[in-house]
């Protein structure tokens, strides 16, 4: 189809499979000027040889939101564009074939419940029954999702692409991207074979040729191809209305085509392709079979379906997709670029995916923003390690043979590591430590005494660290731990305009004198928290702001992005130059006031200020302040001083009972404290107040800042959700995604959970929900349950701190 290309378009699109034309559809929709171009024909990428399969559940609310939205798109889609997409509501099956199994489904389940899900839990013979193909010898229980289903992916697309030319969309075909346009590192357009085209916006939505092409231009896309093979089977009688079946404990998932089976699955040993680079013209293409690579899937299946083996096999696909180190898709701005937007990285899952995403990047293209917060798949969740293609590939292929794997709680991965370690990693590693990692950071999580296994062995019981963090727990609330913290992410906002610019972005206000720390929020345009962190006023033109390992790159990206034009500030990444040591508990004076000429007295140095001391020949930014409820400093030194500080505070703190600790015991002791984490509590789709965080906005004084208009209104229409902590007895284990019962009545999940060793007992943190306001008196007049595992439990309900609520401890 030979069209007449135009010489330009509000918004280009690169790739016509269906995240593509899903984007297109829904940008037409809202009325915006959109450009499909398609380097061969639609869907001949990886969308054609996809299997199918459409399932809802995530471990998150909002991408579960997100895969439901697909659903919903894909029963209307045919009505509305006289296309068939092949969409059947047939539900899905997922087996549980050991008790380990069983407590990940009834978790799950109950995961399903908070998010508004109908999953059903069913014995084995229920099962059969709706699945009657199986052996059900070695099941133990099932789960069942009955707004699952199927679809056929080609189909879908077409129908989209129809949908989206009916509303107006151009798509052409034939007319490959061969290089992205930009003057002085902005974007102006795209050149073609027949032409170049200007835009002001782009969205790569390439599938496995994205990484490639985004890299031309300085923005980086993690993701790598593996192959994925799946067989068809000859017909034998199969009814259409077969749910699809997952049997994670046998790698393998299952769904009915044309009177037969379609069977694949997730091998431990994936095989990656295209590692020098795609072929030319890999369109509608498949590589060569591999059965051999393949007879250990078939191998888990054939005892489970048995009719397998006298079925034919008409062929067995062989089709690469791209994958991501996370398996999670990919969504949003580039942070390297204003107005290339990315949708790429499905993991197999983009037919499920595709509805939802192509409506959430749409959003996020014509508005500037995602309809509702969608950390797991931003493109902001990457950092440096991802830059390395080497180590993405590592790391993807671990989670492509981990698909369906158990997802035990606080679970590791184990490749491409150790890759970026603090100063202290050695000396850390000598005395016991047990690392996890964060975007490439390794980080003590616990340490292991003489005669302790240091390593985690993974369960849905108590772990094996448990009693190593109640030990670094104790001591921080007895006598003092020091944390290795130096993954933080670290910035300077240096300028003349350094506090106007910072004004603007921060609610707290900032205007405080030389040596003040201010905690703050950065609200969106709806009020919500797109950043939770510290700024230090180190000089009248400067601040030093620390936040969280993850948020290197979003937090960087939130506040460069939001420097008000024509204000003279910069910002800088100093991640890298410094360690961060924090020393926390009752005797942390003590020990610090023996290695330091400097008066940090309460009186001296009271809580909230920062300043430099001297500790063994170094230069230290001491930052009182804390993230576990107790007296302590933050100490932010130059890396190369980080061995001999460390030593210092050892050697003073040995006889006053000072221990290494991990982040594990951060963990168990904020919850404690009620101290909200960004991207579990606290969010872009949650405000300050109801995030109980209202005292931190800078409403009283006149001072304008972004967001300030929203938290105006909600304060007259009042708060439909409010955060509170809920405990429960310490046998209950609490992982997060527990559903909340108020006097019977789903009303909201656990965002975050754990063990209080202070208190004895099980925490989760989360929001109480509501269709119209509510107050404080409303959250605390509930009789409340918690769902654990499908099993209801008792609960009490607070919205003061656990431990110290006045706050004493922390500013002695």
């Amino acid at each position: 189809m030979n069209m007449t290309l135009p010489t330009s378009s509000k918004i280009i699109i690169v790739g016509g499979g269906i995240i593509g034309c899903s984007t297109a559809y829904h940008l037409a929709r809202m009325g915006q000027e959109v450009l499909l171009l398609e380097k061969a024909q639609l869907t001949s990428g990886s969308t054609w040889h996809a299997a199918g399969l459409v399932g809802q559940l995530r471990s998150n609310a909002n991408i579960t939101q997100l895969l439901g939205y697909s659903i919903e798109l894909y029963r209307t889609l045919e009505a509305e564009t006289g296309l068939a997409t092949g969409w059947k509501m047939n539900g899905g099956l997922r087996l549980a074939c050991n008790a380990e199994r069983w407590t990940e489904v009834r978790r799950q389940a109950t995961t399903a419940h908070s998010f508004g899900l109908d999953m059903q839990l069913l014995t084995p013979q229920e099962a059969q029954d709706l699945w009657p193909l199986m052996d059900i010898g070695d099941v133990v229980g099932a789960a069942f999702l009955p707004t699952d289903g199927q679809a056929n992916p080609a189909d879908i697309t077409q129908a989209l692409a129809k949908g989206a030319r009916a509303k107006g969309a151009k798509l052409v075909e034939h007319t490959p991207v061969t290089q992205i346009l930009t003057d002085k590192g902005k974007l102006v357009g795209v050149r073609t074979p027949q032409g170049d085209i200007a835009c002001e916006k782009l969205v790569l939505c390439c599938g496995q040729w994205t990484r490639t092409l985004a890299k031309t231009i300085g923005v980086s896309v993690p993701l790598v191809s593996v192959e994925h093979q799946y067989m068809v089977s000859e017909p034998f009688g199969v009814p259409s209305n077969l749910p699809t079946l997952r049997d994670p404990d046998r790698l393998t998932y299952y769904k009915e085509e044309v009177g037969g089976l379609v069977m694949g699955g997730y091998e431990p040993n994936p095989i990656p392709w295209a590692q020098n680079g795609i072929p030319e013209n890999f369109d509608f293409q498949l590589l060569e079979s591999n059965f051999d690579h393949f007879e250990q899937i078939v191998e888990l299946a054939l005892p489970r379906v048995p009719a397998l083996e006298k079925a034919g096999v008409k062929q067995l696909i062989n089709g690469p997709e791209s994958f991501t180190p996370d398996g999670n898709f990919i969504l949003g701005e580039a942070p390297e670029m204003a107005n290339v937007f990315i949708g790429a990285g499905f993991n197999a899952f983009g037919i499920a995916s595709g509805g939802g995403a192509g409506m959430a990047l749409a959003e996020w293209v014509a508005e500037g923003a995602p309809p509702y917060d969608l950390w797991p798949v931003d493109i902001r969740r990457f950092g440096r390690p991802h830059r390395d293609e080497d180590w993405v590939r590592t790391r993807t292929l671990e989670a492509y043979g981990k698909h369906y794997t158990m997802a035990w709680p606080s679970e590791e991965h184990s490749s491409g590591r150790p890759c970026r370690r603090s100063p202290l990693y050695d000396t850390l590693k000598a005395s016991g430590a047990v690392f996890g990692e964060k975007l490439g950071w390794e980080r003590p999580n616990w340490f292991a005494e003489p005669g302790e296994e240091a390593r985690d062995i993974y369960t849905f019981e108590r772990p094996n660290w448990h009693v190593a963090v109640a030990r670094e727990h104790k001591a921080a609330r007895e006598a003092a731990v020091l944390f290795d913290q130096t993954s933080f992410a670290k910035f300077v906002l240096k300028g003349p305009d350094a506090e106007a610019a910072l004004s603007w972005i921060a609610a707290n206000r900032v205007d405080k004198p030389v040596g003040s720390i201010i905690y703050t929020q950065m609200l969106n345009d709806r009020g919500g928290i797109e950043c939770d962190l510290t700024c230090v006023r180190t000089k009248e033109d400067e601040y030093y702001i620390v936040t969280g390992t993850g948020f290197a790159t979003h937090d960087f990206d939130w506040i460069a992005r939001n420097i008000p034009e024509g204000l003279n500030a910069q910002l800088v990444d100093v991640t890298s130059s410094n360690a961060v040591l924090s020393l926390f508990g009752p005797k942390a004076r003590e020990i610090l006031s023996a290695v330091t000429r400097d008066d940090v007295s309460n009186d001296g140095f009271p809580f909230g200020q920062s300043r430099t001391i001297g500790i063994a020949g170094c230069p230290v930014l001491a930052l009182r302040i804390t993230y576990v409820g107790e007296l302590g400093w933050e100490l932010h030194l130059p890396v190369e001083y980080a061995l001999t500080v460390y030593e210092a505070l050892h050697k003073a703190g040995a006889p006053l009972g000072l221990k290494n600790a991990g982040y594990r015991a951060i963990e168990t002791l904020r919850l404690e404290k009620g101290y909200r984490a960004w991207a579990g509590d606290i969010g872009p789709d949650h405000t300050p107040d109801e995030a109980g965080l209202g005292w931190a906005v800078k409403m009283k004084s006149n001072i304008p800042f972004r967001g300030r208009e929203a938290v105006r209104a909600q304060r007259e229409t009042g708060v439909k959700k409010i955060v509170a902590t809920f405990t429960c007895d310490g046998d209950v284990i609490l992982s997060g995604r527990e559903t909340i019962y108020r006097n019977g009545e789903r009303c909201g999940w656990l965002s975050s959970a754990g063990y209080g060793h202070t208190i004895g007992k099980s925490i989760g943190m989360g929001y109480v929900r509501s269709a119209t306001p509510i107050d404080r008196d409303h959250v605390l007049s509930g009789s409340y349950e918690l769902e654990v595992a499908t099993e209801r439990v008792p609960c009490e309900i607070t919205l003061a701190p656990l431990v110290d609520p006045r706050m004493e401890r922390i500013k002695a």
